[in-house]
């Protein structure tokens, strides 16, 4: 189980395939096999790398406090020691946090980023917002693991022909730590670099799902604001969109990474403009 020393803690991480490197950010709660459909389709093509952040999965779950800060520092780490930089660089969720703060944070490793269902800041603007975190930090204190996972596990797969996809989240999502994970979920709240958008360069895709928690517009307007973004839909899939709809995100993803390799290669080695 191959394993690196990054800040204080072994992350556990997974390489497949040759060629430009091609970096998978889980999401909070997630872990590698998340991305067990990308390592497959991706690999002939490219030098795939997943990890999971620490807290989470087969990695080291030292006592927090996190910070999506630190969590882009460890990826950075990651880059570095496995000599993947500059890397194609994609985070869902939690994970595309992470991606845009490492795009800002260390924008030399990052050749182009790709954010799924994600945004760049985590503000609790309203009550509602307030009471769903309260909620979720309610439900793991006194409930468990597993039952978050069943909560989450019957928004993001309704459907009846999702039962199996959603017993594998929810036997998955209890495997987590609680302490772990609730110190993952404080990472994200407050956390913003929505000031510095234009300050991303590097080609940029925004993948969403129609039926995202967040809404279309809200991709767009922050899109709008990167000088190298484009946006993606994809059509009836919720927030797991590389677990519910891998064909359909593969195929928007290769695309992305195929029209901008050639290109990339006569460009500066890096995000910065």
């Amino acid at each position: 189980m191959p394993r690196l020393q990054i800040r204080g803690a072994e992350l556990h991480y997974e390489s497949l395939g040759h060629g430009p490197s091609l970096l998978f950010i889980h999401g909070l709660g997630s872990s590698t096999r998340d991305w067990e459909a990308q390592l497959a389709y991706f690999s002939p093509r490219f030098h795939v790398v997943t990890f999971d952040l620490r807290g989470h999965g087969r990695s080291d779950k030292p006592p927090g406090p996190y910070s999506i800060l630190g969590f882009a520092a460890d990826t950075a780490e990651l880059i570095r020691l496995l000599s993947l930089g500059p890397t194609h660089v994609v985070g869902l969720s939690m994970g595309g946090m992470i991606a845009f703060q490492l795009a800002i944070s260390a924008p030399e490793l990052v050749q182009s980023l790709v954010i799924v269902n994600s945004g760049p800041e985590f503000i609790l603007r309203t009550l509602r917002a307030r009471l769903q975190i309260v909620q979720r930090k309610l439900i793991v204190r006194l409930l468990g693991m597993r039952q978050m996972g069943k909560v989450l596990g019957k928004r993001l797969f309704p459907e009846p022909e999702q039962a199996e996809l959603r017993q594998l989240f929810i036997d998955r999502w209890a495997e987590n730590d609680p302490r772990a994970y609730l110190d993952a979920l404080r990472a994200l709240i407050g956390w913003t670099v929505a000031d510095h958008l234009d300050a991303i360069h590097c080609p940029t895709l925004v993948i969403t799902s129609d039926r995202d928690y967040t809404p279309i517009a809200v991709k767009e307007t922050y899109v709008a604001r990167m000088p190298q973004a484009e946006l993606s839909i994809i059509r009836d899939a919720r927030h797991m969109l590389p677990l519910e709809r891998p064909d359909a995100f593969n195929q928007v993803l290769m695309e992305f990474l195929l029209k901008h390799r050639p290109l990339l290669r006569n460009l500066p080695e890096s995000c910065e403009g």
